[in-house]
């Protein structure tokens, strides 16, 4: 007879699961794009879910042009600030900074999250720039948590963003024309684009291994425990996998979703805000988006957004919605 087997209870992709070392995303790479430059990324608040209908816009869903109701996440995104602009050389270790501009005026807030320059020369900054040796351009962007009433805090988080599209001249131009100002959400993506997520997931912290990784329960009749790894490995080699399912922490990790549809982008939260505000947030006072679908992380946390890496389709208008639900989720 062949072998029993199963698969692999808890996938070992994501190992070695501890905690995430920052609250703000990371991205490691961003996708290549055509076109006119702008910037490939924005962050946002994550608000809360709801339900919405739709006509599906899905052409091989089995109720494609039909009227479906689906889950929806509503997201906080007020404008951000350009700090600074980075260019980088490609080198055979990859790319290396090579040149860095502040911009003249900043935001007293952000000295809580890191030494802001005092009289520093933007002009001068820009002279030191060496145009032929730069393969790539980013901007370092941070949030405005003050505007966001339901985020009590007032430090904001600050992440480098790549601009791509056009040539590098263009690149440079169009991030010395958005140095020291505010961008929108607009400046980045329209209603029915594709984006991936980026957040840290709700934190569980220390959980067994049944939970952590969904082994069975042992039997009844086992000795002194149910809800233990049956076995921590052969007698060779002399020490513990770390294939082995063991307990530890929970949650709390970063993690991308890919392909995520942007339903609809709104400047008044009065519009998406159910009676008596999302749960442990609040009302929402800034621009918003609706995406399709969830996304991870609890309400309040911060979530960053990419132009898609793995997305192979094609373009969709902006969904026709119907209806979408602002009731309470707490009888008010």
């Amino acid at each position: 007879m062949p072998d029993r087997h199963h698969p692999k209870r808890g996938s070992m992709g994501y190992s070695p699961r501890k905690r995430a070392k920052s609250e703000i995303p990371r991205f490691k790479s961003w996708p290549d794009r055509e076109g006119e430059p702008k910037i490939q990324g924005f962050a946002g608040y994550k608000a809360g879910m709801t339900h919405a209908f739709i006509i599906d816009y899905r052409p091989t869903s089995t109720t494609s042009k039909q009227e479906v109701r689906i889950p929806v996440t509503v997201v906080e995104v007020p404008p951000m600030k350009v700090a600074a602009v980075r260019t980088y050389e490609s080198t055979p270790y990859g790319l290396k900074t090579k040149g860095e501009v502040w911009a003249g005026k900043l935001e007293k807030e952000l000295s809580r999250r890191l030494p802001v320059p005092q009289n520093y020369d933007t002009k001068e900054a820009w002279k030191k720039i060496d145009k032929k040796n730069v393969d790539d351009v980013r901007v370092l962007v941070y949030t405005q948590p003050k505007r966001v009433s339901g985020i009590p805090k007032k430090m904001p988080e600050i992440m480098e963003v790549r601009i791509g599209g056009g040539t590098m001249e263009e690149r440079l131009r169009y991030a010395r024309k958005i140095l020291g100002k505010e961008l929108k959400i607009s400046d980045f993506t329209e209603e029915g684009h594709m984006l991936d997520v980026a957040a840290v997931t709700k934190g569980k912290g220390f959980q067994g291994h049944v939970k952590r990784w969904g082994v069975k329960l042992l039997p009844r009749k086992n000795r002194k425990h149910q809800r233990m790894v049956g076995t921590l490995g052969p007698w060779n080699p002399h020490y513990v996998r770390p294939t082995v399912p063991q307990a530890g922490q929970m949650g709390y990790h970063q993690r991308t979703e890919y392909n995520k549809r942007v339903l609809k982008i709104g400047d008044s939260g009065e519009e998406i805000t159910p009676n008596g505000g999302f749960l442990r947030y609040g009302v929402v006072k800034n621009q918003y988006m609706v995406i399709h679908g969830s996304i991870p992380g609890p309400v309040k946390r911060l979530v960053r957004f990419r132009d898609p890496m793995r997305f192979h389709g094609k373009k969709v208008d902006a969904p026709e919605i119907t209806y979408i639900s602002t009731e309470s989720n707490q009888g008010a």
